[in-house]
């Protein structure tokens, strides 16, 4: 098969090559993959990677081969996927790690929610958001689009933050109830914060958080180092707190979710950029350039 291969002296340190075939172990099935999705953190640390690692965890395709173990979807069925080695056109998948896509939702569609939406929700879960001011930073990348969606469903108050005007065009449309450019203009504390930036802001962030609330650390797009004042992490009353997310275990039922969510038309993939993986380069690079809105989608061809 054909894949996009870690090679530290190739472009981005991703080369599309061929290399061998997944041997599925008997709890995972055999995905053709139709297409996938690019998260910007994978396309940017790609060479921290083994040289020869099959790159990439969000797919979409058709089941060619079911889990030995019996358990899974059937062959022939429609599915996302979440997994090591899904930028590929075959791809081994844990039967934990897979949902099937409802007929209303395109293959396309279904590719752009594994890691992004996975992350979404699953912060907005650490607590109840319902009537609570949630602070999304980050909010026109892939992660922060789909938790101002999931925030507003939740009936939560978002409150999305870009990096510029121009970023945050459709946000309102999505279910954002305020549009801001960094931090200016809130003067409320606010109970949730899904931070995609760290750095200098998520120190200012900090800054804004109700007693009791909590900030999930998902990205650090800034690159640059948060420093808080001594003391500044102290308070008295009821413990604010700051955590780290990386649970992506058994992400089948949660996955299932968001796409019964997209097939009834209540969730929107926002793929700001489509095309080729033959042209992964110019997908890569416009990610990195934050040039994508949103999540960038690549259609991969069929096994020769």
């Amino acid at each position: 098969m054909r894949a996009l291969i870690v090679d530290p002296d190739a472009p981005g340190a991703l080369r599309l090559g061929p290399t061998a075939d997944p041997e599925p172990a008997p709890h995972q099935l055999l995905v053709e993959v139709r297409h996938i999705s690019l998260n910007r953190g994978e396309v940017a640390f790609a060479g921290r990677r083994p040289a020869g690692t099959v790159h990439g965890y969000d797919a979409a395709g058709v089941v060619v081969r079911a889990a030995a173990d019996g358990t899974g979807p059937a062959e022939g069925t429609r599915v996302a996927a979440f997994g090591e080695g899904a930028w590929a056109e075959l791809m081994a998948a844990d039967v934990t790690a897979v949902a099937e896509v409802p007929a209303e939702v395109d293959l396309a569609d279904a590719a752009a929610l594994p890691m992004a939406g996975i992350t979404a929700l699953r912060t907005l879960r650490t607590r109840d958001i319902l009537g609570r001011r949630v602070l999304i930073t980050g909010a026109a990348g892939g992660v922060g689009r789909y938790a101002v969606q999931l925030a507003a469903l939740g009936g939560a108050h978002v409150i999305a933050s870009v990096g510029s005007a121009r970023r945050g065009e459709g946000l309102a449309e999505l279910g954002a109830h305020e549009v801001v450019v960094g931090l200016e203009g809130i003067d409320r504390p606010v109970d949730l914060i899904l931070d995609n930036v760290g750095g200098p802001q998520l120190a200012a962030a900090w800054r804004l958080l109700a007693a009791g609330g909590s900030v999930q650390n998902i990205g650090w797009a800034s690159g640059e180092p948060a420093v808080f004042e001594p003391y500044s992490l102290f308070f008295v009353g009821p413990a604010k707190t700051m955590s780290t997310f990386g649970d992506v275990r058994e992400v089948g039922p949660d996955l299932a979710t968001l796409l019964g969510f997209a097939a009834a038309g209540r969730l929107s993939s926002e793929i700001g950029r489509r095309g080729s993986w033959e042209r992964y380069e110019e997908a890569a690079r416009a990610l990195l350039e934050r040039r994508v809105a949103g999540k960038a989608v690549l259609d991969v061809g069929p096994p020769a």
